[in-house]
C-alpha cells in the first residue's frame, strides 16, 4: 500500500467528483498543528484559527452544490475535553462548506466500523488516515480490497443516518 502524503493526499479532495465522506472514531488526535490552539481552549483564551486556514480555504475552493465534505464525529459522553473544543471549532468547518455530524458512541454498537478513521471518496476510494504514535499525521493509505470498501460505504451510510447535524446536536 502507497502512502499518500503532502499535495498527493490534499489532490484526493481536489480530485473528487460528488462526495468526500471522513469518518472520525476517536475522542481525541494529538496532532502537533492542534496542540498549541487546543492548550488555548483548555486555558480559556482566544485563538485566531491561522492554524486551520489551510483546511478552510481548500474547503471553500473545492465544495460546491454538486462537491460535499461530510463528516461524521463517532463521540463519548460526557464529552473529552478535545469533543468540547471541536464543537467550537466545527462551525468553521460548516462555514466553509462541509457538513459536519455527531454521532454518540453508544448509538453505534451495532454498526460494524473499521478500527481506523478513513475518507471514502465517491463511495469508491477508500483511503485511511495514519497517524504516528505521538499523534502527528503521517498521510493516507489507499484500500482497494473490495471488502473493505464495502464495509467502509455501508459504516459511512449508517452513520450518516444515525448521526446528529452540528445545529441540533449542540442545541440539544
Amino acid at each position: 500500500m502507497e502512502l499518500l502524503r503532502g499535495e498527493e493526499f490534499e489532490n484526493l479532495f481536489r480530485n473528487f467528483k460528488r462526495t468526500a465522506f471522513h469518518l472520525e472514531l476517536h475522542d481525541s488526535y494529538n496532532t502537533p498543528e492542534e496542540r498549541g490552539p487546543f492548550k488555548l481552549f483548555l486555558d480559556g483564551e482566544s485563538d485566531d484559527f491561522a492554524w486551520h486556514r489551510p483546511w478552510l480555504k481548500l474547503v471553500r475552493e473545492i465544495t460546491t452544490p454538486n462537491r460535499r465534505i461530510n463528516r461524521v464525529r463517532i463521540v463519548s459522553q460526557p464529552h473529552t475535553d478535545y469533543t468540547r473544543w471541536g464543537l467550537t471549532v466545527a462551525p468553521l468547518n460548516i462555514e466553509a462548506g462541509e457538513d459536519i455530524r455527531w454521532l454518540p458512541r453508544g448509538l453505534v454498537s451495532e454498526v460494524p466500523l473499521p478500527a481506523d478513521d478513513f475518507w471514502l471518496f465517491d463511495e469508491e476510494r477508500l483511503v485511511f488516515t495514519v497517524f504516528e504514535t505521538d499523534g502527528a499525521f503521517v498521510g493516507g493509505v489507499e484500500a482497494r480490497y473490495a471488502e473493505l470498501v464495502s464495509l467502509c460505504r455501508k459504516a459511512q451510510q449508517d452513520t450518516w443516518n444515525l448521526a446528529i447535524p452540528h445545529s441540533e446536536y449542540v442545541a440539544g
